[in-house]
This record gives C-alpha cells, sequence and structure tokens, in this order.
C-alpha cells in the first residue's frame, strides 16, 4: 500500500467520493490515508464520536488495503462504508466483525425552506436540551470538531429546536446534534433547523451530509424532502482478540 500525501491526490484517487473527503477532513492533524490497487482508506481520528477508517474500491484491494492499514494505525479505528463492502470486509479481515448498519444522507442542492432558524451565539442551553431530547447525541458542545449551532428559538429566546455543524470538511459539510423540544414537536421546526443548517452548509462546502439510523423512518423523510439522497453504510470493527 501507498500512503497518500496532500489532499488534491486524495480527491482524484478516491473518485471525489464524499465519504472520502468527509473522513480526511482536508488531512487535518492526524489524518492519514492510502491506496492500494484500486483501493483507498482513510483513517481519521475522533470525527463524529469515533476513530473512524473509510474505505472505498473493490473488495479484494479493499480487504488487503485495511489488514495493512489496521497494523499501521491500531485496533481503535472502525471500518466504514459501503455497507456490502462492509460486511465483505468482516469475512475477509482477520479479526474484523461486522458491528452496524445505518444511512449516510448528502445533499448539493439548497434547500427552499422558510425558516426563523439562525446561528446562536455561543452554546448556551445546548446542552440541556440535548440532554432531555436526544442524550445519545454524537454532537455536544465543547466536543472536538463540534463546531457551532443553529436554533429555532421561541419568544423568550428558548431553544425548541437545534442543529449543529459538526466534523465538517473542506468538501463536505456535516450535520449532526438534531433535537427538538418535546413540548415543541409536531409543528415543523425540526426540517426547519435542518433546512437552515443545509443551506449554510451547502453554501459555504458545497455538499452536506449526515447519518442517520436506518430504522428512523420519520427522520430520514424530512432529510429526503431537504434533498438529501440514502446511501446504504455500514462500520465494523477489530475484535479484542485480534
Amino acid at each position: 500500500m501507498r500512503e497518500i500525501r496532500t489532499p488534491a491526490e486524495l480527491q482524484l484517487v478516491g473518485g471525489g467520493d464524499p465519504i472520502v473527503g468527509w473522513a480526511a477532513q482536508g488531512l487535518a492533524a492526524g489524518v492519514r490515508a492510502w491506496r492500494a490497487g484500486a483501493a483507498v482508506a482513510v483513517a481519521s481520528p475522533d470525527v463524529s464520536k469515533h476513530d473512524r477508517l473509510a474505505v472505498v474500491g473493490p473488495v479484494k484491494d479493499a480487504a488487503r488495503l485495511t489488514t495493512g492499514v489496521l497494523a499501521e494505525v491500531g485496533p481503535s479505528y472502525r471500518p466504514f462504508g459501503d455497507e456490502e463492502l462492509i460486511r465483505d470486509l468482516a469475512e475477509r479481515v482477520p479479526g474484523l466483525t461486522f458491528s452496524a448498519a445505518f444511512g449516510w444522507m448528502d445533499a448539493e442542492v439548497i434547500p427552499d425552506v422558510t425558516t426563523t432558524a439562525a446561528w446562536i451565539d455561543g452554546d448556551t442551553g445546548v446542552e440541556e436540551l440535548l440532554t432531555l431530547a436526544s442524550p445519545t447525541s454524537y454532537a455536544w458542545p465543547g466536543h472536538p470538531g463540534v463546531r457551532r449551532w443553529a436554533a429555532v428559538t421561541g419568544e423568550r429566546g428558548e431553544l425548541l429546536s437545534i442543529a449543529a455543524d459538526a466534523w465538517s470538511a473542506p468538501e463536505v459539510g456535516f450535520l449532526a446534534g438534531v433535537a427538538t423540544h418535546p413540548v415543541a414537536r409536531g409543528k415543523g421546526l425540526s426540517r426547519q433547523v435542518c433546512g437552515f443548517t443545509t443551506a449554510e452548509l451547502v453554501k459555504r462546502h458545497g455538499r452536506a451530509a449526515l447519518m442517520v439510523d436506518a430504522s428512523n423512518a420519520a427522520a430520514i423523510a424530512v432529510y429526503h424532502r431537504l434533498g438529501y439522497s440514502y446511501r446504504r453504510v455500514a462500520a465494523a470493527s477489530v475484535t479484542s482478540s485480534a
């Protein structure tokens, strides 16, 4: 395998795949990338809660590359990519176990949404709303890579629905930390704040993306209406005995 040293080279060999571009984070400090044959892998530490190893390419090359990269970076990295590829890698790479399937969604078009959402100054109230409405959120105030929060607010300035710009890369803005107060649900506020955040990310990065549980049909429907397309992805992990 050969290490990739520049974002331009990675963009070329990765074929513009948004998962590769997102994981690379502009080849920020600590991020490394490699290629073997037609496969590409990007090891990105502490991005969206995990050390992630984004992998794309034909399974034969990808299996060889994943084996080599995991030996280089260590077992904390979780291979991540298209579901079919990850399932195949779990069967071919020693010590690798399939973990979970979920969805990657991305959009390149600014959604047409009427909204009162806006970026908020700081993050006052965000942690309290997440604790109440979305305690399993990956994005939290103060976490590395979580940059800013958008919100729809009430008459007294209280946060009703929020979303974060978190772990965005130069070519891919990333939406996370979506939560709506229980008393404000059913009013379309999540669509408003996600529509605003998506528009801002597309303007700045050219593409917006997010991850979603495959079983969360309501959220997926909202994102589809905002112009996102769905991609089946999955993650694997290295077993402790590997």
